[in-house]
């Protein structure tokens, strides 16, 4: 159950991606006012007009619920200067070296020495490598213009993409690293609405780990069962019944035991690199994580060495291309499996035909963006399942959206080459038993 808290504070959040704007707007369902901060006009003038940037669900209507008491604005100044408290969520992309990049993070943070006028307390949401809170302390300390206290916090978020705003609202955990009482106490007070979440406190360092140790645990289940479906697959086992087994010991979980063509998003590919690099200039090496960035990149292509049973080559062949994003729910393309493959299968002679429900424009941007249009010459953007199945020679499938798992063997009747490599297991193997269909899967029995 979510209540308002008893004492609204003014909040400001810098950045307006997925972190940023879901935190914003849970804060302001609890009874908070809050002021989010971009630097890009056109974002603003369309959250100011009540449309969301981002496709998450119920994040238009929680924006629209709660629209008296959220304002969207460039104008930092102005958010900083009022602000109780400052949460940062802006983002950390991964450098060539795998570390993170927090060139965002510390822009923010100047802007915020140079304008705030009263005492407060600046959190940061951002996912940073262990020890950034105590740089972006001293770092404010050094830049401040007003003589004013400021307390920075560590407050990692745990929310996943498609189920953003459950996640904040409805927290496994709210995790504050704090140096302080006042810190700790002004976000108690903030997360005084979040009702039946546990908060966890920690100093910020602890925090910081926290985020990446839960993150990377999760990178290598996946990594792990997709390396145990690899194996079954060749000696006659299926993944499904023996995750089945696993996931009643409560020491193991039934979670994040889903077998494919692995992890993808903003998080676990970026936040695996990164524990791997902190832990190399440490001149450490975790093993674990070094394991599971190399299986990840893989099984990406796994499907892609499945066609060699079947082509020696896809040239000349048209592909259907099922599911663009990285997951079902969102629209975030980062480091989906469609990105690798479908410049594989147009280098390698295809004609490509696409089907995403809400991702097709962004894979469309993204590879005029990485490669060229020469590619995308090559790459048809269908509207409807039917029509990207139709007339082709082998369907790959990289998403598991409602709309891929509900059909059945007669839907893909209209291919001229009845082969479907599904790489996030949608269907029951059974379904296309009697069928001419050659369907196989990831970990399981081959049929056809």
């Amino acid at each position: 159950m979510i209540v308002e808290s008893k004492k609204t504070l003014n909040i400001a959040i810098a950045g307006t991606g997925y972190v940023g704007l879901c935190t914003g707007v849970c804060m302001a369902h609890t009874g908070h006012y809050v002021t989010c901060v971009d630097i890009d006009e056109k974002k603003i003038d369309l959250m100011q007009s009540g449309k969301s940037p981002i496709y998450e669900e119920g994040l238009e209507e929680l924006m629209n619920l709660n629209k008296e008491r959220l304002t969207y604005t460039t104008n930092y100044t102005n958010a900083y200067q009022n602000a109780d408290i400052i949460f940062i969520g802006v983002g950390t992309p991964e450098k060539k070296d795998g570390s993170a990049n927090l060139s965002y993070v510390y822009n923010v943070a100047r802007q915020i020495a140079h304008n705030v006028i009263k005492d407060c307390v600046v959190v940061i949401k951002s996912t940073v490598p262990i020890g950034t809170n105590d740089k972006i302390e001293n770092f404010i300390k050094s830049e401040l213009i007003n003589p004013v206290n400021i307390h920075v916090a560590s407050n990692p978020e745990f929310l996943a993409q498609g189920t953003a705003i459950r996640d904040t609202l409805h927290a496994s955990r709210i995790v504050i690293g704090v140096e302080s009482e006042h810190s700790e106490n002004i976000l108690k007070q903030a997360y005084e609405g979040f009702k039946d979440v546990p908060i966890v406190v920690t100093n910020r360092r602890s925090a910081e780990m926290i985020k990446y140790a839960s993150n990377d645990f999760l990178a290598l289940k996946i990594s792990y069962i997709n390396e145990i479906a690899n194996l079954c697959e060749l000696i006659g086992a299926d993944i499904q019944e023996v995750t089945k087994g696993m996931g009643y010991d409560e020491r193991i979980g039934d979670k994040f035991l889903n077998a494919g063509i692995g992890y993808g998003g903003s998080c676990f590919p970026k936040d695996t690199k990164a524990l791997h690099w902190l832990a190399s200039f440490h001149d450490y090496e975790i093993k674990t994580i070094k394991a599971a960035i190399e299986v990840n990149e893989q099984q990406k292509i796994k499907l892609f060495k499945k066609s060699r049973k079947y082509y020696e080559s896809l040239e000349g062949l048209t592909v259907a291309v099922l599911g663009l994003t990285f997951k079902p729910g969102t629209d975030d393309l980062r480091e989906a499996p469609s990105l690798v493959n479908v410049p594989l299968f147009v280098d390698d002679g295809a004609r490509v035909k696409v089907w995403d429900p809400v991702g097709s424009e962004a894979f469309k941007n993204a590879m005029e963006r990485e490669h060229n249009s020469d590619l995308n010459e090559k790459v048809e953007y269908c509207n409807e399942i039917g029509e990207a199945l139709k007339d082709t020679d082998i369907c790959f499938i990289f998403t598991e959206w409602p709309e891929i798992k509900a059909l059945r063997p007669k839907d893909f009747d209209n291919m001229k080459g009845l082969i479907v490599l599904d790489g996030r297991n949608c269907y029951d193997v059974n379904l296309f038993s009697g069928t001419n269909i050659k369907y196989e899967s990831i970990g399981r029995s081959l049929l056809g």
